[in-house]
């Protein structure tokens, strides 16, 4: 398979660049699902190249998002400090802008979150890495009680009680009940 270079500490610009050439080399049959493993393990291992990774392959319309080959979610466990988080944030972000964009009326948009929200939920199943359990339960507390590891992430971004709500909600649904909700 003939796929970019990528540097050893990509910064943010670069990973979203290097994951959108792997992608369209995918999309054109150029490289095998082994190739593509190898092409995204070592992006995964740092922190600006997963960020670059799930954001492009998150939003992407290439149908492999939809299905990822075992290749992609083995390398995917390979990170899990880094990919843990990440696909916990990119669960409740996603759950957030939905509701953003159907108050702000544009469905297209939502339809896009939605599919993001699906697409990470897919991801998180797919791994089965107990980090990720570890930070969604962070994270739900967080957005339950105001208080905890997530809360400045919760703060910085302004989810107000509805979002919030809604992401203990998704949480609640992936990975179990724990928390309670905002409105208890």
């Amino acid at each position: 398979m003939v796929y970019p270079v990528l540097s050893a500490a990509p910064s943010f610009e670069q990973a979203i660049q290097y994951t959108q050439s792997l992608l369209e080399v995918w999309a054109t049959g150029d490289c095998t699902e082994a190739d593509l493993g190898q092409a995204i393990t070592p992006l995964v291992r740092t922190a600006n190249g997963a960020r670059g990774f799930f954001v492009t392959y998150l939003t992407t319309d290439e149908p492999l998002a939809d299905h990822p080959p075992a290749p992609l979610i083995q390398a995917l466990t390979t990170a899990p400090d880094t990919v843990a988080e990440l696909l916990v944030k990119n669960l409740v972000m996603s759950t957030a802008m939905a509701i953003t964009h159907r108050r702000n009326g544009d469905e297209a948009a939502a339809q896009g979150s939605d599919r993001v929200q699906r697409r990470t939920r897919d991801l998180i199943q797919a791994t089965e890495m107990p980090a990720v359990t570890t930070c969604a339960e962070a994270m739900r507390f967080s957005a339950a009680t105001g208080e905890g590891a997530y809360q400045d992430f919760l703060d910085r971004w302004g989810y107000d009680a509805e979002q919030r709500q809604a992401m203990v909600a998704i949480l609640n649904q992936v990975f179990g009940h724990g928390c309670p909700s905002l409105s208890q």
